[in-house]
């Protein structure tokens, strides 16, 4: 077991494991920790606990210190920095006709290094553009690609449900996305009333996905034929989260829709596939 406590880097951010070492660090601190980027200014989100040995990267990165009035002080002069390298960048990417668009840029707080975000729709050479950034920064320059869904997660924005991004204010990482989500769940397959702003699947298809499955392994499928209490039935709809289905009755020829309740109760008429 080991000793360890959570630090973000960014708002809505993954959150990594240090040492916390003899620091006493709370909850909601600000730290120095060494990254593999170099030295990084995080806030502590979980505060000390022990966790398996799966749960790290080994080795464990300590914490070099709790952040004072000074380091914060840099932070902020790190965030007026990269808003002017953002604008020299954009200004660099149309000099050279790239095929990219810029998304973000962030210094490292020891300004070791600065990071330009961008996407693209292919492979870009932007071998000149580095050049051209090194000579104006004088530092380590590193150009990283990322995906749509990366960048609607740095810009944020207002979702169809009218509020903010879910991946831009609390989804740490992205959990995978499948349109079998929304047939499951009933939904229009219309692309445009179950993608997000960055223009894949909506991430929050994800929630109530386990709560669907769970209850269609108690429920019967379409077209199978069952017993009700009014006879024998095919069914023809699901109301999967009430658990209701409508059940068209061979002998009246009509469409009645009972609770699986019903359909189960004293046992006399559980589901059973039937000939038709």
């Amino acid at each position: 077991m080991y000793d360890v406590v959570g630090v973000r880097f960014k708002k809505a951010g993954k959150i990594y494991y240090f040492d916390p070492g003899e620091f006493a660090i709370p909850k909601d601190d600000f730290v120095i920790v060494e990254t593999v980027r170099g030295v990084e200014f995080g806030k502590v989100v979980t505060a000390r606990k022990q966790v398996d040995e799966n749960d790290v990267v080994l080795p464990l990165k300590k914490v070099l210190r709790v952040a004072d009035a000074k380091d914060k002080l840099i932070v902020d002069e790190n965030k007026a920095a990269a808003e002017e390298a953002y604008s020299i960048c954009c200004q660099k990417v149309i000099e050279h006709k790239l095929d990219m668009k810029l998304v973000d840029v962030s210094y490292t707080f020891d300004r070791n290094k600065v990071v330009f975000y961008f996407t693209a729709d292919g492979r870009v050479d932007f071998r000149d553009l580095v050049k051209d950034l090194a000579a104006i920064f004088r530092t380590r320059i590193e150009l990283r690609q990322i995906g749509v869904r990366d960048e609607a997660k740095m810009l944020g924005g207002i979702g169809p449900c009218g509020r903010m991004l879910c991946c831009s204010t609390f989804l740490g990482d992205f959990e995978p996305v499948s349109i079998k989500m929304a047939k499951d769940q009933n939904l229009s397959l219309n692309p445009t009333k179950i993608s997000g702003l960055c223009g894949r699947l909506m991430c929050c298809l994800k929630y109530e996905n386990d709560e669907y499955e769970s209850a269609k392994e108690m429920l019967p499928d379409l077209g199978e034929m069952i017993n009700t209490p009014g006879g024998k039935g095919k069914v023809v709809g699901l109301n999967i989260l009430e658990r209701v289905l409508q059940i068209e009755l061979i002998e009246q020829e009509r469409v009645l829709e009972y609770t699986l309740d019903e359909i189960l109760k004293e046992g006399a008429v559980s589901i059973q596939a039937t000939d038709y």
